[in-house]
């Protein structure tokens, strides 16, 4: 099927690692490209791969090359790849750390298998998916607090009405469709808006995004999410 979401696991914990593929393997909408070892074996198969995965799926902890590291160089390679850090520590610190480099989600290792494969598919759809308490972690600005702050903060005019309108569907994880929908416009016209927004706020992805119009106070976090 070529609507499948392609996906990379990578655990250097073997009986996880094959919890992890026989559970994904039962969706039909996910083909798993391959599985690694730890963060060096998955860079050695994500450069011989003939076809990128959509998603990744990486623990933080490996040796040879953790996955703090392996996010870094993923992102950095194939920017279009979306990470989705594994961690058995669901912690603050380690959250910011992942956003802050990349990760466009944060799944504990004992999440709900239910959970995980709703993680990816929102990941796919819209790019990125934090649920509430990552979204407060990111409203407390510990992301960059010494970045200097763009022109937006502090010029309203430096987006436009129906930019805000649309970062605001975006913060709120609605899809291109879901937005069109709900602005009467065209999924082109959304799509369009969403890239003046990334060259405005010099975001690499929507995640950054996200981030960006939190921490600058562009949306409202206390709307419902």
């Amino acid at each position: 099927m070529s609507d499948q979401i392609k996906i990379v696991l990578a655990d250097d914990e073997l009986l996880f690692r094959q919890g992890l593929r026989a559970i994904l393997s039962r969706e039909k909408e996910f083909d798993i490209l391959f599985d690694a070892t730890d963060g060096k074996d998955l860079m050695e198969q994500l450069r011989e791969c003939e076809v990128q995965p959509d998603v990744i799926l990486t623990d933080l902890k490996m040796p040879e090359l953790n996955g703090v590291e392996a996010t870094k160089l993923i992102h950095k390679e194939f920017p279009d790849v979306k990470i989705i850090a594994l961690t058995s520590y669901f912690s603050k610190p380690f959250i910011v750390n992942m956003i802050s480099i990349g990760a466009v989600a944060y799944l504990a290792k004992n999440s709900s298998p239910k959970l995980m494969v709703k993680t990816i598919k929102e990941v796919y759809e819209k790019g990125f998916y934090y649920d509430n308490q990552v979204l407060k972690f990111i409203q407390e600005g510990l992301l960059n607090p010494s970045e200097k702050k763009l022109k937006s903060n502090f010029d309203t005019t430096y987006f436009t009405k129906r930019e805000r309108e649309v970062l605001e569907l975006i913060c709120k994880q609605h899809t291109t469709n879901e937005i069109a929908e709900a602005l009467f416009i065209s999924p082109r016209t959304v799509e369009g808006h969403r890239n003046n927004l990334l060259l405005k706020t010099e975001s690499k992805n929507i995640a950054g995004l996200v981030v960006y119009a939190i921490q600058h106070k562009i949306v409202d976090l206390d709307s419902k999410f």
